[in-house]
């Protein structure tokens, strides 16, 4: 259970998100990065959309990086056939698994999915690709159904299921329930991957309450972007994981502000200042009880070094700033200065700030106090 495993789909469920369209070379771009920050696998697209798709994804696979490759896929000899002109030698086959959704999409019942699914890994294993089995709207199926669909697959050979949170109904406490009821009555050695979409903001916590009921895939996407509001971002469920469920994860995470910047640029997407692990304000500080513990000890307002995601904290000088923060700041310039002056410096920023609901840099601080002497 300590050790998750990631499937980044930022370039096929990333780029369905409206609007968003990913160069060629973006794409490759974004693989390499992948590879070279240490992710396992990745999700290059849907081979079934056409020529232009499949030559994107062969030239991917030509790329010959150190990670798997998969495509996503209905359950059917066509997409499947589109696939192996990619020369991938993973597929994922989706299949709707909830009442609703095979009746809206295929109008078939439970036995005619077991049916079509099998019939589609048989095809697959002909050519000897290692499949990947996708449960459309898993959240909203029957759990027991689930289980015994994964029974009949596993019997074919399927060792691979991703369980989806395709309409975003979990909440961390049915995602691990649900998890762990699967894994209790499958085989142990089958790999579950969790693929959950973010329209309540709960992504990352059903992903992280998946892992911890015996998922050992995480499927996430840079920024979490994806369809609707998103998916679990990446960056986010490897820094949870590791440090507030104490797992591993075979990453290197001063990857993730480049990954950011360059999907951010690719997808038209703002990158919010606040945005967790990689917005450039969440390492910033300003208030001076939090300024002055973090001179004092980093300890004392981190939950971990942003060294570690190729970042640092910095002061800036505003509304809420003290003393401590006044002095580091002209400290670095080479000026001491004492309370008195500290705290009159103090005042004087304040003003300023509520003025003009800006922040103050060091060159405006030494003119404040040459003014006052």
């Amino acid at each position: 259970m300590n050790h998750i495993h990631l499937c980044d789909t930022t370039i096929r469920d990333g780029e369905q998100a409206a609007g968003v369209v990913f160069t060629p070379d973006e794409k490759r771009y974004i693989v390499s990065l992948l590879a070279e920050a240490g992710i396992e696998q990745v999700e290059v697209g849907i081979p079934a959309m056409g020529e232009e798709e499949q030559k994107v994804i062969r030239s991917i696979v030509d790329m010959e990086l150190p990670l798997e490759l998969l495509t996503w896929n209905r359950a059917m000899m066509e997409d499947i056939d589109a696939s192996r002109k990619t020369g991938v030698n993973w597929v994922h086959l989706s299949i709707p698994t909830s009442d609703i959704l095979m009746q809206a999409k295929l109008k078939l019942d439970r036995k005619q999915i077991v049916t079509r699914i099998r019939r589609a890994v048989s095809y697959a294993q002909q050519y000897h690709l290692h499949v990947s089995i996708g449960f459309e709207d898993a959240s909203r199926a029957d759990t027991e159904y689930i289980s015994r669909l994964i029974h009949v697959l596993y019997d074919d050979g399927i060792r691979r299921f991703r369980y989806a949170d395709t309409v975003s109904v979990l909440h961390p406490f049915t995602a691990y329930e649900r998890i762990a009821a699967i894994k209790k009555s499958c085989p142990t050695d089958i790999e579950l991957e969790i693929h959950c979409h973010n329209d309540f903001g709960l992504a990352t916590a059903n992903t992280l309450s998946a892992c911890a009921a015996g998922a050992t895939w995480a499927s996430t996407t840079i920024l979490g972007l994806g369809e609707r509001a998103g998916n679990a971002p990446l960056e986010e469920v490897v820094m949870a994981w590791r440090h507030l469920y104490h797992g591993r994860v075979d990453i290197e995470t001063t990857y993730f502000p480049q990954l950011a910047q360059v999907v951010s640029q690719a997808s038209g997407r703002l990158l919010s200042e606040s945005k967790p692990i990689v917005g450039s304000m969440v390492y910033a500080h300003e208030s001076g009880i939090h300024v002055d513990g973090l001179l004092k000890n980093r300890s004392s307002y981190q939950s971990f070094d942003p060294v570690e995601v190729g970042s640092e904290h910095r002061f800036v000088l505003g509304k809420h700033s003290g003393f401590s923060a006044i002095a580091y700041f002209l400290a670095q310039e080479g000026i001491l200065i004492d309370r008195n002056q500290g705290n009159r410096l103090v005042e004087c920023v304040r003003a300023i700030a509520n003025k003009t609901k800006r922040t103050i840099d060091a060159v405006e601080l030494k003119d404040l106090l040459r003014r006052m002497v």
